[in-house]
């Protein structure tokens, strides 16, 4: 699945040369792709009947739960009025005052917006040496711009080096794991949630399969 990614980071100049990504990989970083993109913006028409036609994904262990996320939102994009979509977006996400869902890590971590645990994430991702598009609305520890995150570190991309499982689950476990699960529930209870239910139960249901694998990689090599 060939996914637009949201280009909420900077990225240096320069060309890596790498091997191409595991299959594995590969479907983990056009995940997090798709849902970076759905998180920080609406589905367009294009995008929309791209996820109408997109291939079914095939449970795999204890993945049956992914397969049924993805068919019903792949059923619900062939379905959906863009207006009726970008509408939605704005009623949960941009509305006039407070916003029913407000994903950001520092509110979840410590109660208030652009708040403590958003400088210790820019600490980290200057570390990696990434850093915030000038432009972009959103804090980094928006849950679309973390997707994002997590995808440069498992891809890279021209001038960012893919980062080690264990790099990963670092940023993962420091980042996401304690947070993205409130969220996603957030989401999926807000009034007038409708296309976006099932996008946060896609979420949720992909970020728990990665957080457990974490921990079985560690594990496997303990």
């Amino acid at each position: 699945m060939s996914t637009p990614s949201a280009p909420t980071l900077d990225r240096p100049a320069g060309v890596t040369l790498a091997p191409p990504l595991s299959g594995e990989d590969q479907a983990r970083a056009d995940l997090y792709a798709l849902l970076s993109r759905l998180l920080l913006a609406p589905p367009d028409a294009e995008l929309l009947e791209a996820l109408a036609n997109a291939d079914p994904i095939l449970a795999q262990g204890g993945e049956l739960a992914l397969e049924q996320a993805w068919e019903q939102l792949t059923l619900a994009s062939g379905v959906m009025d863009p207006q009726a979509v970008a509408d939605e977006f704005a009623q949960l996400f941009i509305s006039i005052g407070t916003p029913p869902v407000n994903p950001y890590g520092s509110r979840y971590l410590s109660g208030y917006i652009n708040d403590a645990p958003l400088a210790v994430l820019r600490a980290d991702l200057a570390r990696l040496g990434l850093a915030r598009v000038r432009g972009v609305g959103e804090f980094e520890d928006h849950l679309g711009a973390l997707c994002e995150t997590m995808r440069l570190l498992v891809a890279g991309a021209p001038g960012i080096p893919r980062r080690t499982l264990a790099e990963q689950k670092s940023f993962f476990e420091a980042h996401l794991a304690p947070w993205y699960a409130r969220a996603v529930a957030d989401i999926s209870a807000a009034e007038g949630a409708n296309y976006y239910r099932l996008i946060a139960r896609l979420a949720g249901v992909f970020l728990a399969i990665e957080a457990e694998a974490f921990v079985v990689g560690e594990e496997t090599h303990d």
